[in-house]
Formats: C-alpha cells, sequence, structure tokens
C-alpha cells in the first residue's frame, strides 16, 4: 500500500495508509474492529418500478443482481441477518455486522410498516449499525423523524442515490426525479444525527469529465459524510444491455475511471468517508466493462496512480464560502 503524502498528516484517514478515507478504516477506528455488512431484503419496490413516478425502473438495474441475497424474498428480518451472518463469518473473522436494508427503497412504505422492521434489524445480538438504502423522493419528515430516532439509538447510515447533478442524465436513466429533490432531502436530513450517503456514477452516456466533476463540487458543498463512487456498468436483462450491445452506449475503461475519480476525490472534503471506489455485480449478471469485477486491481490502480500523482483526498477543495 502506498504511503500518504506529508500533507495528509491531519486529515482522519492519516494512519490508514490509503489516499483516501476509506469506509473499513472509518468502522474500524469507530467499533474497534472490522464491520461488515449483511444484506436485508425487506421486499421494496421503487416509485420508478411501480408507475407513480415513471415505470420500467432504472436503465441500468436489474435488482438480483446488486447483492447475493436478491431478490428471493425470506420470511422474516431476522432469519436474513443470521443467515448472512453465517455466511460471513465463513469468509471472515468479524463479530460486529452492520445490517444493510440494500435492494429497492427502503424507505417506500408508510412508518408504521418501515419501524417494526428496522427495530428487528436494531435489536439483533451481533448488530452495531444500521443502513438504509433509499431514494431522495421518498422520505417525507415522519419518515426521517424514524430515522432521526434510529440514528440515536444506533449508528444509521441514510444512503441517497444522487448518481448526478445532471437532470439529462437523471431522466435518461429513468429516475422519475431531478436534482432538486436530492437538494431537498439534504436540507431535511442535515442535523438529524445520523450519516448521510451519497451515491455516484461516473460514465453516464452525455457526461464529459467536467460534468462529472460537478457532480463532486455538488458533494462538497453539501459536505456530504460519505460517498459511494462507482462507474457505469451493465447487467443483464436491463435496457442499458441493448443499449450497450447496439453501441448506443459505451462503458468506460479502466484509465479514463481511474483518471476521473482521482480528480473527484481530490474535489471532495477530506473528511467525507468513501464507501466505494468502483462497481460490480455476480458474474452470472455481469456483462461489462469486465475490468470491474478485478476489486484489489482497480485498488492497487488507484492507489499507484494517486502516488504517481502525488494526490491525495481533498487536495483541491475548497471550503464553501
Amino acid at each position: 500500500m502506498s504511503q500518504i503524502s506529508p500533507q495528509c498528516s491531519e486529515f482522519p484517514w492519516k494512519d490508514s495508509g490509503f489516499r483516501y478515507y476509506p469506509y473499513g478504516y472509518h468502522l474500524k477506528q469507530k467499533f474497534g474492529q472490522r464491520v461488515q455488512k449483511v444484506s436485508i431484503d425487506a421486499g421494496f419496490s421503487c416509485p420508478n418500478v411501480d408507475g407513480t413516478v415513471a415505470i420500467g425502473g432504472c436503465v441500468f438495474c436489474d435488482n438480483r443482481s446488486f447483492s447475493p441475497s436478491r431478490r428471493v424474498r425470506r420470511d422474516k428480518i431476522q432469519s436474513q441477518i443470521d443467515d448472512g451472518i453465517s455466511r460471513l463469518k465463513k469468509r471472515y473473522k468479524v463479530n460486529k455486522f452492520m445490517a444493510y436494508f440494500q435492494p429497492a427503497t427502503n424507505t417506500y412504505a408508510p412508518v408504521e410498516e418501515l419501524r417494526p422492521l428496522f427495530e428487528q434489524a436494531v435489536a439483533h445480538p451481533e448488530v452495531v449499525a444500521l443502513a438504509v438504502g433509499t431514494r431522495p423522493d421518498c422520505v417525507p419528515d415522519d419518515v426521517l423523524d424514524l430515522l432521526q430516532e434510529l440514528g440515536e439509538k444506533t449508528y444509521l447510515s441514510v444512503e441517497y442515490g444522487m448518481q448526478t447533478v445532471h437532470d439529462r442524465s437523471l431522466d435518461w436513466m429513468n429516475r422519475g426525479h431531478h436534482h432538486d429533490s436530492f437538494l431537498d432531502a439534504m436540507q431535511r436530513s442535515h442535523g438529524r444525527g445520523f450519516e448521510i450517503c451519497a451515491h455516484v456514477m461516473l460514465g453516464l452516456p452525455g457526461e464529459s469529465k467536467q460534468d462529472m466533476l460537478q457532480s463532486a463540487l455538488e458533494l462538497a458543498r453539501q459536505k456530504i459524510d460519505a460517498v459511494k463512487i462507482h462507474n457505469l456498468y451493465c447487467v443483464k436483462k436491463t435496457p442499458l444491455e441493448k443499449q450497450v450491445e447496439s453501441g448506443e452506449v459505451e462503458l468506460m475503461n479502466r484509465d479514463d475511471y481511474i483518471d476521473v475519480l482521482i480528480d473527484f476525490l481530490e474535489l471532495l472534503p477530506p473528511s467525507t468517508i468513501v464507501e466505494r471506489i468502483s462497481g460490480e455485480a455476480p458474474p452470472d449478471y455481469f456483462v461489462g466493462p469486465s475490468w470491474c469485477l478485478d476489486k484489489p486491481a482497480v485498488l492497487n490502480a488507484l492507489q499507484s496512480e494517486m502516488k504517481n500523482r502525488d494526490s491525495w483526498q481533498g487536495k483541491r477543495y475548497v471550503e464553501p464560502t
């Protein structure tokens, strides 16, 4: 692992060995040991699937491909956690877990339905944290009140799918909302005591490098707590698959992705936790690009190029006025 730059000596991740603030390091510092996510499928849909704002879902999304358990609904949250913990303990030396409500939109239900699901997860004796993936247009105030209440009891990360600041790209992906929905969710979420994480995609069709970096500048302006960054990748049985096969959409190569990713990280605050630097899907569902299936190689390429450039997260960050 490359040594960080001397300029990073005051950053919260200075002893991590990375040139950015890695999520695993953050969790280990907070909990004293590794914490592993357990994916939970609560059976929710999305408003751009069921016809509320659109139909068909996001152009890149086949829900089955984004989690090992998807999309076979199990009877109870407890059994999903127990099964996930059992599998993860065989793979890792870990005994603390984060319950991750991952597939679809996990606040897309009334509070009276959400509360028992989240409380079941938090009550599990080996669960020390909670993560909830959702959309910025699906967090009415009463849901945020519930999340705030949960955040007072446990470490809570609420993940919003921002994806990009560009409305034309959101239209292309059939999101069913524009960037103003993300701004509204941020305004109403800040100060509630839970961690706010934004999902961002790089390599969307029609977006230049400068377009992608505008998303980084927006996250910096919002002082986002955490970010998940990944390349646009393609899985089977999606509209995107047809667009890639026809040549309508070209997926980024690794060198171009690493280049823009480094510039992206340089614009973020040093305090923003980086939960993900690339995307992948199980091989059974995956179309491309093939390079993102080798996550260690992507990480090594990123670290190597950041060292070559003497780059680090926050190098070009400017404090908002």
